[in-house]
């Protein structure tokens, strides 16, 4: 999924992107269900987001900014063969952080983000903007891959703000599913 295609999903489906992070803790509320996060290129932004409203801290408990690789095996069970064949902006990566986050949170359902948010750190197989979205439930382990820069000068800010909408945006449709 690209930038304007999500911003235009959201659009088609009448939700304003600032209350995503409202509508997920809602969602979660009336399900008595928690979250956990899990992020890299996001930096700690979709906690921020939970966090920002107020009744979040019944749905959350848990939220871990993993930059290095590392990190990601060490605390979320990140597979280091899975960051050495893949890397750590994979599909493969993305779902284990979710699930690893889920585990050690024992929350319902985590949720993470790798990508590259730039302005450096991109080549040709992997972009800057692009980004990986993992979800992890007790019935699911899934990721959306979204390219959130389309052929501008990419902004860092405008990336993270972008794949911290859809991680919530995805995470909303995988709460009604639960």
């Amino acid at each position: 999924m690209k930038a304007q295609e999500f911003l235009e999903t959201l659009e088609n489906e009448g939700i304003n992107i600032d209350e995503l992070s409202s509508m997920v803790v809602d969602a979660l509320n009336k399900k008595g269900l928690k979250i956990a996060t899990a992020e890299s290129c996001t930096g700690g932004m979709i906690s921020s987001l939970i966090t920002d409203i107020s009744g979040s801290s019944s749905v959350f408990d848990c939220g871990v900014c993993t930059y290095a690789n590392h990190i990601k095996h060490k605390l979320l069970g990140v597979k280091e063969e899975t960051l050495s064949t893949y890397g750590a902006v994979s599909e493969k990566t993305a779902m284990e952080m979710a699930r690893g986050v889920r585990l050690l949170s024992n929350a319902n359902i985590g949720i993470s983000t790798t990508g590259i948010a730039g302005p450096m750190g991109g080549s040709q197989y992997k972009p800057v903007g692009l980004v990986y979205i993992g979800i992890s439930t007790k019935e699911k382990l899934l990721s959306h891959k979204v390219l959130l820069c389309e052929g501008r000068e990419p902004q860092r800010r405008r990336i993270r703000e972008l794949a911290s909408a859809c991680a919530l945006y995805f995470a909303l449709h995988e709460i009604d599913e639960i």
